[in-house]
């Protein structure tokens, strides 16, 4: 082979090495994100949905740079699985994160599910707002303190009256969100949140329509007494029977004596142990001070159905008095002196 043919073949060798590591440097470049910055986007893979058309659909979308580069990418990992659902992508992703989140099946969650338990305070709920949605105390707080916001709920929901507006409550809709399990989008507004569990309360409470109007009651009465039912009882069966003590001593003028709302009134966990200076500490919940008489200012938790049904239908009986015993069973008593005779009986 002559010298030209030698320098020609070297040449070859050069163009063909000098595309090869053009080729795979476009390799390369086609695996990195499109973004440098982060530019979140959900994509769904339906079910049955080819590789082929996936890389489709994610360059099409502006989620890859290049459809060439990906399938070779996918040819040469084999051993990935593309798995079916919604995945929330970042654009600053690179080829190999966003097929690795395909094979580990980490779908977006477009929805959050929360269960707001019945008895529970609206403290405990903002927690698990947090927790779910990253607003902070300071952010749920300031909305629940906006009497803008407030007004424009009261002109929204028939049973949100002004009464939230007062300025002894603690916590405005304390009691008004309903205890069930919601449904969200992972991005909802906080006044979504709490639009969603008014709805809800409104719902239950046009149920009852007649029943409130029947009983001289305010809705806000209402949730106020099934609030306390609420958190006085255990058992089904006791909620009407404590829902007449109430009414009773309203009706005679008594205060109601009732230590869920001093628990309430110092801002104490239901359990902890209260102390003389909590019983006598004089706040617009405490019905323990005997100069107390009427309602709290406001429910002292959210109460469920059926303590709203119990403050609606209170049993027929002359009960005034109840006591607990270390198990949580009520008994009942008529007379302040059966009462004392409970407390000898059953004091835990």
């Amino acid at each position: 082979m002559g010298s030209y043919m030698k320098k020609k073949l070297i040449y070859i060798l050069i163009g063909i090495l000098i595309i090869i590591l053009l080729l795979i440097g476009l390799y390369f470049y086609g695996l990195t994100s499109v973004s440098n910055k982060s530019d979140l986007v959900n994509f769904t893979i339906a079910r049955g949905t080819s590789t082929k058309e996936v890389i489709n659909n994610l360059y099409e979308a502006r989620i890859i740079k290049s459809k060439i580069a990906t399938a070779i990418y996918v040819s040469l990992h084999k051993d990935l699985i593309v798995q079916a659902g919604t995945y929330e992508l970042d654009r600053s992703e690179s080829v190999q994160e966003i097929f690795k989140r395909f094979d580990e099946g980490k779908l977006y969650a477009s929805e959050v599910k929360i269960t707001f338990i019945e008895g529970k305070r609206i403290t405990d709920y903002m927690k698990q707002i947090e927790e779910n949605f990253g607003y902070q105390e300071e952010e749920i707080l300031n909305l629940l303190n906006d009497q803008q916001y407030l007004k424009s709920l009261i002109s929204k929901y028939e049973f949100v009256s002004d009464d939230i507006l007062n300025s002894d409550i603690y916590y405005s809709l304390e009691g008004y969100v309903f205890p069930a399990t919601y449904s969200f989008s992972k991005n909802a507004k906080l006044e979504d949140i709490f639009d969603k569990t008014l709805a809800k309360t409104e719902q239950i409470l046009n149920n009852y329509r007649d029943l409130i109007k029947e009983s001289g009651y305010t809705s806000h009465e209402i949730l106020t007494m099934a609030s306390i039912i609420e958190n006085e009882t255990m058992q089904n069966d006791d909620r009407p029977i404590v829902s007449q003590v109430i009414r009773k001593r309203l009706a005679q003028n008594m205060n109601l004596g009732m230590d869920v709302t001093t628990y309430y009134g110092v801002r104490k966990a239901l359990g902890e142990e209260l102390n003389e200076v909590d019983l006598a500490n004089k706040n617009a919940y405490n019905t323990r001070v005997s100069s107390f008489l009427g309602l709290p200012v406001g429910p002292i938790s959210s109460p469920s159905e059926k303590s709203i049904k119990a403050a609606l239908n209170p049993s027929n009986t002359d009960y005034l008095y109840f006591y607990a015993d270390e198990n949580g069973k009520l008994h009942f008593a008529k007379t302040y002196q059966e009462f004392q005779e409970l407390i000898k009986l059953y004091r835990w």
